[in-house]
């Protein structure tokens, strides 16, 4: 069977890394009509939001290694057919019960596709640093596509509930036509057959992992407030009329992490993890403003300047991951920052759902911001810290013999 080239391998893991994305913030636009039209709370609607990453993270923490052992290239397979799935629930949807359905499939369906298809970038580029800017622009593009198609859809198409998660099906069908066209990828030759697994992490490598792990988190956590509440806050705070010009201003945080993540390729990941804390305030400190002032601008410097700092975090907290990573169990380390990711993702998005029922939406804003910047912040500590010296690995595994340092 004919294969695609590297180049070609790479674009293609880029592309399934986007329609992860594509796929979380495909709800995001939606959000407001199914509360209108059903009657809906808004701790429902985040809790939508918040089924996602928890069946993504038990996901991970069951098949994280899956690739490891059987290759990227059917783990990439099965979880395009599970977001494939996904989106025809979402497609067909009558009621809540099958939206909530088709989010726990979209979570699982990234859990199998997304470590692989990072690692695989990863490989086919043979530059961890490439890769992590590579990917970051990847599901930059995927949430772009997600705010501006679904945003210009649900203003001016017919179904409006459906019609974005159809062309987000029809896209995941072309992935899987590219997807089947991967090498059959080369697997760790001592592997032992498949079975969940404690990822290991040479001591010497931890708290860069450490680091490395709050930092996605961080981005992660700040992209909770902007898909799960961005179109809420453009609606009742800023007082936006128009679900496209939301969708646009949202897609303008995904456009800005796109793009900081191209510009800024060659900053360290440690640098990258100072500066993107530090444009996160900046971001969430005009988030505010936004709601207390309803101001228009304040929202789009909001999405800019918090989508920079998105992007360096995520990109500097992947490439410690990465670059720390022995080779043959690369993607069970990263499902192993994934995992603390998502779930920080979705404490901080249901936790902003129960703020806001609560405490009305400007309140949660102000309350869920810091705490957000807590996750950054405890990364930029961590990779101020002095690392352990190398140890000597006792295992006869050649893999932890391997020193990748960044």
């Amino acid at each position: 069977m004919p294969t695609l080239s590297r180049r070609g391998s790479f674009l293609t893991a880029g592309l399934v890394a986007a329609l992860a994305l594509w796929a979380s913030a495909a709800p995001t636009v939606v959000y407001p009509l199914y509360a209108s039209q059903w009657v809906l709370t808004t701790a429902t609607t985040t809790a939508v939001f918040a089924v996602y990453p928890l069946v993504l993270v038990v996901t991970l923490m069951v098949f994280g290694n899956l690739s490891d052992s059987i290759g990227r290239r059917i783990t990439i397979l099965i979880g395009l057919g599970l977001l494939f799935a996904g989106s025809m629930a979402f497609a067909v949807a009558p009621d809540l019960t099958w939206v909530f359905v088709g989010r726990a499939l979209m979570g699982a369906g990234v859990g199998f596709a997304l470590s692989p298809a990072t690692a695989a970038m990863v490989e086919f580029a043979r530059d961890s640093t490439r890769a992590s800017s590579a990917t970051t622009a990847a599901t930059a593009g995927g949430l772009t596509l997600a705010t501006l198609v679904g945003g210009a859809l649900v203003q001016y198409a017919p179904e409006p509930l459906h019609l974005t998660f159809w062309v987000l099906a029809i896209v995941t069908a072309l992935g899987i036509g590219l997807a089947w066209f991967l090498p059959r990828h080369t697997v760790d030759p001592t592997a032992q057959r498949w079975r969940p697994r404690r990822p290991m992490i040479p001591q010497d490598r931890r708290v860069l992992f450490a680091a490395g792990s709050l930092g996605v988190s961080a981005a992660y956590s700040l992209g909770a407030i902007y898909l799960a509440l961005g179109a809420q806050i453009a609606r009742d705070l800023v007082g936006s009329p128009n679900v496209l010009l939301d969708g646009a201003v949202i897609a303008l945080s995904a456009v800005s992490i796109g793009v900081v993540a191209v510009l800024g390729r060659a900053i360290p990941a440690k640098t990258a993890l100072v500066v993107g804390p530090l444009l996160a305030s900046v971001g969430l400190a005009a988030l505010v403003v936004a709601g207390l002032q309803h101001s228009l601008i304040a929202f789009l410097v909001s999405s800019i300047i918090g989508g920079a700092g998105y992007s360096l975090m995520f990109a500097g907290g992947l490439g410690l991951v990465t670059a720390g990573a022995p080779v043959h169990h690369r993607a069970m380390v990263l499902s192993a920052a994934y995992v603390i990711a998502y779930v920080l993702q979705a404490v901080t998005a249901f936790g902003l759902g129960l703020l806001v029922t609560s405490t009305g939406l400007q309140r949660a804003i102000e309350i869920g911001s810091p705490a957000v910047l807590l996750l950054g912040f405890a990364a930029l500590v961590l990779t101020r810290l002095p690392r352990p010296p190398a140890t000597i690995a006792t295992d006869s595994r050649p893999w932890l013999l391997e020193r990748t340092h960044p």
